[in-house]
Parts: C-alpha cells; sequence; structure tokens
C-alpha cells in the first residue's frame, strides 16, 4: 500500500514544481510552494505507516513532523503574502520577474 501514498504525493509535488518553474505570479508561485508542502506531508504519512505501523502502541511519529510542517507553511505562507502586497503597493505589480527591489 506504500505505492498508492507515493503515487498520491508525486502528483500534487509535480505539479507544485511545475507550477513554481513556470509562474510568473508571486502569489501563484506560493500556492505551489504550499501544494509541494502538503504532498510532503502525504509522503511523510505513507512512510510513518509504512515504518512505524506494525507497533502494538499507536506512534504517530509521521504526523507530528506533519504537524510542523503545516505550522511553518503557515508562517511562509503569511510572511510571504504580507511581502507580495507590501511590493504590490510600492511596485503595482506581482510578477517575478519584475522585482528589482535590491538593485542600486
Amino acid at each position: 500500500m506504500i505505492e498508492h501514498g507515493l503515487v498520491l504525493g508525486a502528483y500534487p509535488h509535480c505539479v507544485g514544481f511545475f507550477g513554481l518553474i513556470t509562474s510568473r505570479n508571486t502569489v501563484r508561485a506560493l500556492m505551489c510552494l504550499e501544494s509541494i508542502f502538503n504532498a510532503i506531508n502525504i509522503n511523510f504519512i505513507a512512510f510513518s505507516h509504512l515504518l512505524f505501523g506494525d507497533l502494538k502502541q499507536q506512534q504517530t511519529r509521521g504526523e507530528i513532523f506533519c504537524l510542523f510542517v503545516i505550522a511553518v507553511a503557515a508562517a511562509e505562507a503569511a510572511i510571504g503574502l504580507a511581502l507580495a502586497l507590501v511590493i504590490r503597493r510600492n511596485r503595482r505589480s506581482t510578477r517575478i520577474d519584475q522585482f528589482d527591489l535590491l538593485k542600486w
């Protein structure tokens, strides 16, 4: 059954990676990054059930690690969207290829 979990995790990972590479919009790139994080969480849970599923007591190692990844992803989304809004206000654009704020 591990194959089903890995295939289920590979699909959003590939879609998110393709979207992250081809996206020019900041908000869309952040959404693709969240998709990649969710795919990683699916893989954590699949491997957790593979490695620790046969123990008698309930082990939730992969699920607890997923909660930490979700917390980091939420903080990343909040900071990323705040930066995108500030750049949108100042530059009137959210295109990634037009970010030249560090140029002199």
